[in-house]
Order: structure tokens, then C-alpha cells, then sequence
């Protein structure tokens, strides 16, 4: 009798089983579906021409004269966009803005602040004034000379003003909206989850996402759009990586690939091998592992560091 329940339960149960079976494979061939369409269409299809002057005459990049920033600033001027250059070094501005001017025919701007310090924002403000802005990056950006414990950061108190304004003060001063317009932050991997030996950094940059991705909650309505970029590795004089790899490219190789992505993603890594590193690290890969690896790697970086420094 016992038997004859068991099995009378389980015919019970088969056609739900069954239901229950068949909905979840459509589910996930439906989801896998769906992200090859969108991948093809953010990393093959692009964005076409979105990032024109039609969005306005002017194109914005602060930290231009070096890497990622520089590379923003080519990129935008060769698409006609005329350029505002801001960094520190006026003699570096003046080279960039003059190779932009013959390269690509159009007018530049340059404006030399310290963004270290917080009593720049108003000479900014008035070299922006009365221009038809159409595209702002944020790119200026510090990181730490080495990995280190946070307590061990020489100058610390220094240390912290610095960081906090060069990485964050400037994302929240910089901003310059119209009835339309582009803004990109640049963010960093190092921001999508915690960096031992580089925390204050690691700390800014999940800064600069979590603002960038409640902006664009506030003003996506208003026709603007305001992007979270995530690179990982990038071959540029911040990282000390000289020799690129499929994984860590050229800043010209990497700015091409994102501006693919403006007005696809709200948040992006970039660029394809990016994407799939912040997919293996922020999805399949459990926080406590990626934490663990990430110390491993920065504590062979600083002891590398201090015996190269205790031979000189």
C-alpha cells in the first residue's frame, strides 16, 4: 500500500516537474539569447555616431596630457569635436592642444590647474562659461606610487586630501549639463570591489560609480547621459605597464573600443577582454576569492617595490 503512494505521488507530480523543467530552459535560453545579442550589439554594432558635435561644439577632458585622457582628447577631436584641455602642466597642454590643431583641425582650449587642490573649480567655471558643451570626461585621476598598508602610507593625512580631491572633488566639480550632453567618469576595476594595499584608491573610484549611476538615474529623463567606465589594466604611465597585451591595451586601442559602448551601457568596462574579467570577477567568482588574490598580487608588488628601493 505504502509503494502504490509513492508511486501514485510521483505521477502527481511529473506534469508539474515537467512544466517546471521545461520553463526554466526557456528561461536560460532566453537569457543566454539575450546577452549574445547584446554584446553583439554593444561590442561589434557600436554605437554609430552618437558621439558627434551634434551634441555640442565642445568636448571636455580633464587629466589630457597623458594616457587614457590624452587618448579621449584624439579621439574626440578627430571626430570634430573642438577640445578643452585641463591637466596641471601648461607646457604639456600647450603640445597637446597644438598636435590636436594640426592633426585634426580644431580649436583648442587649455586650462592649467592643480586639481590637488579645491580653489580651482571657479577658473574652470569661468573658462567654460558661454560654450556649447556636448561631451565631458573626467579622467584626471592619482593612484598610489606602490601598494601599501594603510597605515604605512607615508604623508598620510596628505595622502588622503589628495586622493580624495584629485578622484572624487573633481567628478562632482566638473560637471556641466545642457538640454544634452555626455559625461564619462572615469572609474576603475579597482572600484567594483575592495583593493587591499590600494583601499583609498579602490574606495574613491567605487566612489565615482555609485555617483555616476545615480546621476544617470536623476537625468537619463532629461536626454543626458552620464557613464560609469571601469578599465582594467590599460599599457599607460599611471600603471608602469610598457609592453600591451590583449588584456591590457593601448589607451588608444582601449578609448576607441568604449566610446562604442556611450548610451549602451550605463556601466562599462570598456573594452571586450575587460568586460569578460569583470564578469568572471564580479559573477562567478566569490568576493572573499577575488579579495584574497587581489592582496596576494599587491603584497608581491610592495615587497618588490622596497627591495628595488633598499638597492639604490
Amino acid at each position: 500500500m505504502e509503494l502504490f503512494n509513492v508511486v501514485e505521488m510521483l505521477q502527481l507530480a511529473e506534469k508539474p516537474l515537467y512544466w517546471v523543467g521545461a520553463l526554466t530552459t526557456v528561461s536560460l535560453v532566453l537569457w543566454l539569447v539575450y546577452h549574445i545579442l547584446s554584446g553583439f550589439r554593444i561590442w561589434v554594432l557600436g554605437n554609430g555616431d552618437l558621439l558627434s558635435p551634434k551634441l555640442g561644439k565642445w568636448a571636455v577632458v580633464t587629466g589630457a596630457t597623458d594616457g587614457i585622457g590624452k587618448s579621449y582628447a584624439e579621439e574626440l577631436a578627430q571626430r570634430g569635436f573642438s577640445m578643452i584641455l585641463i591637466s596641471r602642466s601648461q607646457e604639456k597642454l600647450n603640445d597637446v592642444a597644438q598636435s590636436l590643431e594640426s592633426l585634426y583641425n580644431v580649436a583648442t582650449k587649455t586650462v592649467a590647474v592643480d586639481f590637488s587642490q579645491v580653489d580651482i573649480y571657479p577658473k574652470i567655471e569661468a573658462a567654460l562659461a558661454g560654450l556649447e558643451i556636448g561631451v565631458l570626461v573626467n579622467n584626471v585621476g592619482i593612484s598610489y606610487p606602490y601598494p601599501e598598508f594603510f597605515l604605512h602610507i607615508p604623508d598620510l593625512d596628505n595622502f588622503i586630501n589628495t586622493m580624495i580631491n584629485v578622484n572624487i572633488t573633481s567628478v562632482c566639480q566638473t560637471l556641466c549639463f545642457r538640454a544634452k550632453g555626455v559625461v564619462l567618469n572615469i572609474s576603475s576595476a579597482s572600484g567594483m570591489y575592495p583593493v587591499p594595499l590600494l583601499t583609498v584608491y579602490s574606495a574613491t573610484k567605487a566612489f565615482v560609480d555609485f555617483f555616476s549611476r545615480g546621476l544617470q538615474a536623476e537625468y537619463k529623463s532629461k536626454g543626458i547621459i552620464i557613464q560609469s567606465v571601469l578599465p582594467f589594466f590599460v599599457a599607460t604611465k599611471m600603471t608602469k605597464i610598457r609592453n600591451p597585451t590583449l588584456d591590457k591595451p593601448t589607451p588608444e586601442r582601449y578609448v576607441a573600443a568604449e566610446l562604442t559602448t556611450v548610451g549602451l551601457q550605463e556601466q562599462t568596462n570598456g573594452y571586450f577582454p575587460h568586460a569578460v574579467m569583470g564578469w568572471v570577477t564580479t559573477v562567478l567568482a566569490p568576493r572573499c576569492v577575488v579579495t584574497f588574490f587581489a592582496l596576494r598580487m599587491n603584497k608581491a608588488q610592495r615587497g618588490g617595490y622596497l627591495r628595488r628601493r633598499k638597492l639604490r
